[in-house]
């Protein structure tokens, strides 16, 4: 069994957060889905900026599309639907065999819409229908005004995967939000199951903080909040509220840690797959982390009898440590709450810049005349 298997053994999927049309092309995502044990895929508009802007793959088609009279973010949404339809009809044998609950790949919709919830429902029915796949998840930020639309969205049949989730209040807004949704289903008699997965970023919580703290709390602050937020998310599923739904033939929202790259390259490159490897989870890891994991990653030697175990040991046995752990940074002068709150609020300027100069690529390579 190799090692991103047995993440799979104890109950957690492993993405991969990345997409390139090179990576479809030269076989390479169909080698980490047989041999890796891959089983789905996210995207976000600073992984498009980076693919549009390296090798020239894109450059025909984008010109082509141009001259048809198709505008920016058309272009844009016309490359990344034919590489995620691909990868999606790739994962399908997945999302079949799992009977829907795994095999998905992501598409967010436009970062400009993080404010305007009546938009991004609209926008986020008209990319999962263009797209045409069953096994492809919306992507819509946990902004107040996402919360509504994903609400919407989840209630009118849209696979969602909520994204820029920071803190365990964002992500207990969003699973409200998602249940909220199924119960409306319920009563009004449609299926209960849409699917769905919220997405909390890890390694951002620990950036702001490099330098700053003692020694012993380096790159805890991220984990210690997923912990936090784990253990909420098993509270919710074991709740009366949601044992109903399971009745009527819903299933839960999962939890997806991303942003589970190390950045501090004197630690660890698998630092927060190993601190989150926990059942009824996704970890959607860059493909240097996977490639890291699949080499030389290990799972605690306090989870690998199996998922209850590990599940007591992280809803039980961590949640007091994490509790001490996370006022020793409020100790040192670090408001929780509020670094949550600004990390969202960062996640989507930063995605509105990264959108922003994906489509100056685009018009950029619609001008300049083909390599002869």
């Amino acid at each position: 069994m190799n090692r991103i298997a047995k993440l799979a053994w104890i109950g957690q999927s492993v993405w991969l957060d990345n997409i390139t049309r090179d990576l479809l092309d030269s076989g390479k995502l169909e080698r980490y889905i047989t041999e890796l044990s891959v089983t789905g895929l996210t995207s976000n508009p600073s992984i498009y900026d980076k693919a549009i802007g390296g090798p020239n793959a894109y450059d025909e088609q984008i010109r082509r599309l141009a001259a048809s009279g198709a505008d920016t973010e058309s272009i844009f949404f016309e490359l990344a639907i034919d590489d995620l339809r691909r990868a999606a009809d790739m994962f399908l044998p997945v999302y079949r065999r799992t009977n829907g609950v795994d095999g998905f790949v992501s598409l967010e919709v436009s970062p400009l819409l993080a404010n305007d919830a009546a938009t991004t429902t609209s926008e986020a029915a008209r990319l999962h229908a263009l797209a045409g796949r069953p096994n492809l998840f919306i992507k819509i930020p946990g902004t107040t005004a996402g919360l509504k639309a994903i609400e919407e969205s989840i209630f009118a049949g849209v696979p969602v995967n909520v994204t820029l989730l920071f803190s365990t209040d964002q992500y207990l807004a969003a699973a409200e939000a998602y249940t909220k949704a199924i119960e409306r289903r319920v009563e009004a008699g449609l299926d209960p199951y849409v699917p769905s997965v919220a997405s909390v970023f890890v390694s951002r919580w620990d950036g702001p903080l490099a330098g700053e703290l003692p020694a012993d709390l380096h790159l805890k602050l991220g984990i210690a909040v997923s912990h936090r937020t784990y253990g909420a998310y098993r509270a919710l599923l074991e709740s009366d509220r949601w044992q109903r739904l399971l009745n009527k033939g819903a299933r839960p929202q999962r939890l997806l840690w991303a942003s589970t790259g190390t950045k501090d390259k004197k630690a660890s490159d698998v630092l927060y797959v190993e601190a989150l490897a926990a059942p009824l989870t996704i970890n959607t890891m860059p493909e240097e982390t996977l490639l890291a994991f699949a080499d030389h990653g290990t799972i605690a030697t306090s989870v690998t009898p199996g998922p209850e175990r590990l599940a007591g040991a992280l809803v039980a046995g961590i949640n007091s440590i994490n509790e001490d752990l996370i006022a020793r940074f409020g100790a040192e002068g670090v408001d929780v709450d509020n670094l949550g709150r600004l990390l969202q609020v960062q996640g989507v300027t930063s995605f509105v810049a990264a959108w922003q100069s994906l489509l100056t690529r685009i018009r950029e390579t619609a001008a300049a005349p083909a390599a002869r």
